[in-house]
């Protein structure tokens, strides 16, 4: 018999946020690794390029802002959703605390990533 009246679910919401994480952690963080992990200590990208000044100018633009802050959030976001359904996979079924405290750390790193953005 087909429910009528389903409860309503919040999982479209974290599914939706562990979607974005993967996308921007298969995505951005490779080439974001690439460029600051490998190509600037070889010296392929001059070290004047990766000077105090500049850095900080684009950390400090909208854009800039926003690519940090999803460097940081976005894939707390994915791994925390993904421990959340991992410990329910292998058994340890921790309910809505276990939810909670998975989605509290990633929400704590979002809010503290953009208050250290803004103190800069």
């Amino acid at each position: 018999m087909v429910n009528l009246n389903p409860k309503r679910s919040d999982e479209p919401v974290w599914w939706g946020l562990f979607g974005a994480g993967g996308t921007w952690f298969a995505m951005l963080t490779p080439v974001t690794i690439l460029v600051l992990g490998i190509l600037v200590p070889l010296g392929v990208i001059g070290p004047e390029s990766m000077n105090y000044l500049r850095v900080a100018g684009f950390v400090t633009s909208i854009i800039g802002a926003l690519f940090v802050i999803g460097s940081i959030s976005m894939p707390m976001w994915h791994a925390m959703h993904r421990l959340h359904h991992g410990m329910h996979d292998l058994k340890f079924h921790t309910g809505t605390a276990g939810k909670i405290a998975c989605y509290s750390a990633a929400a704590l790193a979002t809010v503290l990533s953009v208050v250290f953005i803004f103190m800069i």
